[in-house]
């Protein structure tokens, strides 16, 4: 399935792609989801085939790209896939299949971009589920910097109250957040977590 649509992201130009790194991590992840597991930026499919192939059957897979070209190549690399949706539009179209045991925040919701409203665990997730945010470089000391500023969007996420949220490397030029809903609403006072 990931073979498919790497060929398929290759085929139409789309190199923004899930790295591997990053696709292992999902894949891990999607194997502890009970329900369902929802992404923002389905793009040509690259991520959502890592969560696919790592998901228990039975669970349904929801994604959301806002360019119409590329959700159609996804839906044709997922046409024999039933358990996946592919729904096209803005990123929070994503609230319609809500609460999630998984989300992915890679085409919005996750405030990296100027304008990007973030996500709301407490509305999104499953007290339990965890949400994944990508494509940061490692932080090297806190606060962590970002073209020598202090990198508002990863504080948002580490500092989130609804979040017990952690940074991973995954390669040298590659660190993912990794958050869990917190059971039984926010905790005050909670200290911050770096990398």
């Amino acid at each position: 399935m990931v073979s498919r649509a790497v060929a398929a992201a290759r085929a139409h130009g789309f190199g923004k792609s899930c790295r591997p790194e990053q696709g292992r991590l999902l894949q891990a992840l999607a194997a502890g989801a009970q329900g369902v597991i929802g992404e923002t930026g389905t793009g040509c499919g690259v991520g959502l085939a890592w969560l696919a192939s790592g998901a228990r059957a039975g669970v349904r897979l929801v994604s959301v790209e806002l360019d119409p070209d590329r959700a159609r190549v996804a839906a044709e690399v997922f046409a024999d896939v039933p358990e996946v949706e592919i729904l096209t539009g803005d990123w929070r179209r994503i609230e319609e299949r809500a609460p999630y045991d998984l989300l992915v925040l890679d085409g919005g919701g996750n405030a990296k971009r100027a304008g990007d409203t973030p996500a709301e665990p407490a509305r999104l997730l499953r007290p339990g589920g965890r949400i994944v945010i990508d494509d940061f470089t490692p932080a090297t000391g806190w606060p962590p910097l970002l073209d020598g500023e202090v990198d508002h969007p990863r504080l948002h996420w580490l500092e989130h109250p609804d979040l017990h949220a952690v940074e991973l490397p995954l390669a040298k030029d590659l660190a993912t957040l990794v958050g869990t809903r917190r059971r039984g609403g926010a905790a005050t006072g909670h200290a911050p977590r770096g990398a």
